[in-house]
């Protein structure tokens, strides 16, 4: 019965996706494209023992990624595509079908078919349109202009929950950056890369007009590379790319013809450089993980700081962490994920004291900070660096033992109506292992019967996390989030060592 009502909700399914193909567009030797699908009832429909295929009808052969119950089954998978497809390896679990394509060429267009096995047919899911493309917009930015636009158009009057994802990918670093997001008729710049906070805008008639251009203000060596501008219209996947290059300024010819003068000139460049360096020693500022909150100090023993200063914090970056500016803070200029953690003293001009208080600081936020004061003629007056070094908690285990304790002691009366979440962090990954709140305990999969916390966590201040029959794969860093009302309240931070009892006796020999 469970086999019947299966083949007749894929085959409803089936016919309710045909009408509506997604179409995806992706351009050559870009890092990947995706071919999205997700199987919504998968709890409830999955047939026994399922085969999903994804397939391109007009090759041969014409599988292109294959997955069942033991993984990634790649044995008749058309060579045209080996090493170059993925799926999510936790896929028959989460229903998330999407397939990945690295680095698409003009010969993968074509409609593209997500299939299942049910046990004796194979029913079809989706179809998705893959369309890619070999032309791309070069757009270049003279050093020093104020602004560089990125051009991206579609047609116009776009429905509302349409949805722009602006990224930038820098093949030098291999790396890619969110750069700008807008959903739900506004900007959305919670994931946004630090590089930018502050730094980027769309057009508010966006929906109307179908101008989904991009603005970065002050572009700087570091923004040049490919950016790729994904947009999501009634069920269809489109993308536009634009290179940024970056230009410098040519150096004057009588540069090049009068070593005098070059010579002349690296002097200079060097005692500014040295003297600059000798004003502006780094202080360093060590603090242990899970402290409330620690002070980076900057003050002025000068008697000529005016009201109308600006003050700016900024990290390694050049983010700008806090600002100071017209008498009051300026948040809005501010990077995002820093606008709750950073604070100063409200009468700092009086006491000529512009320290900055970094809530809840972890090992994320290791940085050499620079405060700088600038007059209202935006002339430097101070400059002070100071380093951040954020201790974290270490615990060595051997493997074998009945458990290992990651400890996160906290004063009891913060944690009224709070939630707690641990994390394990390891190749670039984050998996939430436990999540604590009055009502509700919920434990990842994998680590059901592994991890726990003492009774009663919230009244006692006690939010260590239990972690039993530790193995050395369970190395790795480990980091808890206390939230409430969905700001932080406090971080704790600890790097787990588990040592293998082979490797152990090994040493010792």
């Amino acid at each position: 019965m469970k086999m019947d009502v299966f083949v007749v909700f894929l085959i409803l399914v089936h016919a309710s996706q045909h009408a509506l193909a997604v179409v995806v567009q992706a351009y050559e030797e870009e890092p990947s494209t995706l071919l999205p699908y997700q199987f919504y009832d998968h709890f409830t429909m999955m047939p026994e023992d399922p085969i999903v295929s994804w397939i391109h009808s007009d090759l041969n052969p014409k599988i292109i990624h294959q997955l069942n119950d033991d993984g990634d089954d790649l044995k008749e998978q058309n060579e045209h595509y080996k090493g170059r497809t993925s799926m999510k390896t936790n896929a028959l679990d989460s229903g998330d079908f999407s397939l990945t394509l690295r680095k698409p060429q003009i010969s993968d267009s074509g409609n593209y078919t997500c299939t299942i096995w049910t046990g004796f047919n194979e029913l079809r899911l989706t179809e998705i349109q893959l369309q890619v493309k070999d032309d791309q917009k070069v757009v270049e930015a003279d050093e020093g202009v104020e602004s560089v636009r990125l051009p991206c158009k579609t047609s116009p009057h776009l429905p509302e929950d349409t949805r722009v994802e602006w990224t930038h990918f820098y093949s030098e670093r291999v790396e890619v950056h969110v750069v700008h997001v807008y959903q739900n008729k506004s900007d959305d710049l919670t994931t946004q890369d630090r590089s930018y906070c502050g730094r980027t805008e769309m057009n508010k008639d966006l929906l109307k007009t179908g101008d989904l251009s991009l603005t970065i203000k002050y572009p700087t060596d570091r923004d040049r590379g490919t950016y790729i501008c994904t947009f999501y219209v009634k069920g269809d996947t489109m993308e536009q790319r634009v290179e940024l290059h970056h230009v410098i300024e040519n150096v004057p010819s009588w540069i090049v013809v009068v070593p005098t003068v070059i010579a002349a000139v690296l002097i200079i460049t060097g005692f500014v450089l040295f003297y600059i360096q000798v004003k502006s020693d780094v202080k360093r500022v060590e603090v242990e993980s899970g402290v409330e909150s620690v002070q980076l100090p900057c003050k002025s023993t000068t008697a000529y700081l005016m009201k109308d200063i600006r003050v700016e914090w900024t990290d390694r970056d050049n983010d700008i962490v806090y600002l100071y500016e017209k008498g009051s803070r300026a948040s809005s200029k501010e990077h995002q994920a820093c606008r709750s953690r950073t604070e100063m003293e409200i009468n700092q001009v009086k006491t000529e004291d512009f320290s900055l208080t970094l809530k809840y600081p972890t090992d994320k936020d290791n940085y050499t900070y620079t405060c700088t004061i600038y007059s209202n003629e935006n002339k430097i007056l101070l400059k002070k660096r100071v380093e951040l070094k954020v201790k974290v908690c270490q615990v060595t285990e051997e493997e074998g033992k009945e458990f290992v304790v990651l400890p996160f002691i906290t004063p009891p009366e913060s944690l009224d109506g709070v939630e707690v979440r641990w994390f394990y962090y390891k190749d670039n990954e984050r998996k939430e292992l436990l999540f604590y709140s009055k009502n509700s305990v919920e434990h990842h999969d994998d680590y059901r019967n592994r991890t726990e916390m003492n009774e009663n966590p919230l009244g006692s201040g006690n939010l260590s996390l239990t972690l039993k029959d530790p193995k050395d794969t369970d190395s790795g860093k480990y980091r808890c989030y206390v939230k409430k009302n969905n700001d932080i309240i406090t971080v704790k931070t600890v790097l787990l060592k588990v040592k293998g009892q082979y490797l152990d006796t090994v040493q010792r020999l």
